[in-house]
């Protein structure tokens, strides 16, 4: 499955980024909170191809808050709150940037994105694929 491919290729690339320690370089922040982007893309669209897939959503058009919170009632993801914490971040990158919200950013990621990313992969490899 593509999506599930490329979710897992982000995750991998956002993993390696977590591992670098403060201070970062201008270079490194880039690329940990792009990294971070994109793993947030891969990981709202394989839901919605997951859950259309297994009946659980029927509506071609969804945003991301929508398909979070019918991935936490379908039982995809179990904290509905850091998603949708993970989404308000990724919103705030995408329109504004500054060097407090990118580090900001990149210590939420090491603190609690990146496992609720690897949670929802543990979960569809359980039992969504």
């Amino acid at each position: 499955m593509k999506k599930y491919d490329n979710f897992c290729k982000a995750l991998g690339n956002l993993e390696e980024g977590a591992k670098l320690d403060e201070p970062f370089t201008v270079v490194e922040t880039t690329g940990i909170t792009g990294l971070f982007s994109i793993c947030f893309e891969q990981s709202w669209k394989l839901m919605k191809e997951l859950l259309e897939e297994h009946g659980r959503f029927q509506d071609k058009i969804g945003s991301p808050r929508v398909i979070i919170k019918t991935a936490y009632q379908c039982g995809m993801i179990s904290n509905c709150e850091g998603w949708l914490e993970l989404l308000e971040t990724r919103n705030i990158l995408a329109h504004t940037y500054s060097d407090e919200q990118a580090l900001k950013a990149i210590r939420d990621v090491k603190a609690t994105y990146l496992s609720l990313f690897q949670n929802l992969k543990r979960e569809i490899d359980e039992g969504w694929l």
